[in-house]
C-alpha cells in the first residue's frame, strides 16, 4: 500500500495515477473521502471538515493561519483514513492513496484500525517550495481561476510544514521537479524501483 502526500498543486496526480496503472491497483483520492464525510455530516457535527465551505475567505487569512487550519482539518480526517487503510490491510488489497490531508504521523503508524502495518504501508511526500511555480501549476490546471497567488503561498508553506514533519518521521520527501523524473525518483525513495509487483511487496 502506498500513501502519497503533499500540498495542493505539487503534482501528486502526476505520480499517483501512473503508480496505480503501473501496478494495476486502485487509487483512493482523499478529496473523495472529504466529500463523502461532508455529505454525511453537518457543519455543526464536523466543523473543521466543513470549514472551507462555511468560511470561503481563505485568501484574506494570514498564511500561517491557513497552514494551521489545513493541519487541523487533516487531523480531523485521520480516523476516516485509518479506517480505509485498515480495511485494505485486513483484506490484503493493495491501493494507492493520495491527498493533501495525508499526514506524515499517520503514515508512520505501526497499525491502522487494529491492523498491523508490518512494513506493508509505504509513504512518500512531494514537495514544491516555490509559490511562483504553484501559481503556474494552478493556472495550467484551473485557467478560469486566474493567478491564485494567495492560495499558492499558503500551499507552499503547508508543503514546507508537511516536508518537515515527514523528515522527522523518516519518510521520504521528493522534490516535485523536474516532473520528467518525479515518478522514478518517488519509486526509488519508496524502494520500489526494481520491485516487479506492488502486490508482492508493498500492499
Amino acid at each position: 500500500m502506498l500513501l502519497l502526500g503533499g500540498a495542493s498543486g505539487t503534482g501528486k496526480s502526476r505520480v499517483a495515477y501512473p503508480l496505480a496503472r503501473r501496478y494495476g491497483v486502485p487509487i483512493v483520492e482523499v478529496d473523495d473521502l472529504v466529500l463523502a464525510v461532508q455529505r454525511m455530516t453537518t457543519p455543526e457535527q464536523q466543523p473543521l471538515l466543513h470549514h472551507w465551505d462555511t468560511h470561503p475567505d481563505a485568501g484574506r487569512l494570514p498564511v500561517s493561519r491557513v497552514v494551521e487550519l489545513q493541519a487541523a482539518i487533516a487531523e480531523a480526517l485521520q480516523p476516516a483514513l485509518e479506517a480505509v487503510i485498515g480495511n485494505h490491510l485486513e483484506t490484503d488489497t493493495p491501493v494507492v492513496i493520495e491527498g493533501d490531508y495525508l499526514l506524515p504521523a499517520l503514515a508512520a503508524q505501526d497499525s491502522f484500525d487494529g491492523q498491523a502495518a508490518e512494513g506493508r504501508v509505504r509513504a512518500v511526500f512531494l514537495h514544491e517550495p516555490d509559490p511562483a511555480q504553484l501559481v503556474a501549476n494552478y493556472l495550467e490546471r484551473e485557467p478560469h481561476e486566474g493567478e491564485q497567488r494567495s492560495r499558492a503561498e499558503a500551499s507552499a508553506r503547508y508543503g514546507d510544514w508537511l516536508a518537515a514533519r515527514a523528515v522527522e518521521q523518516g519518510i521520504p520527501v521528493v522534490p516535485a521537479r523536474p516532473w520528467a523524473t518525479t515518478l522514478s525518483r518517488a519509486l526509488l525513495d519508496l524502494g520500489l524501483q526494481r520491485d516487479p509487483e506492488l502486490r508482492a511487496d508493498a500492499r
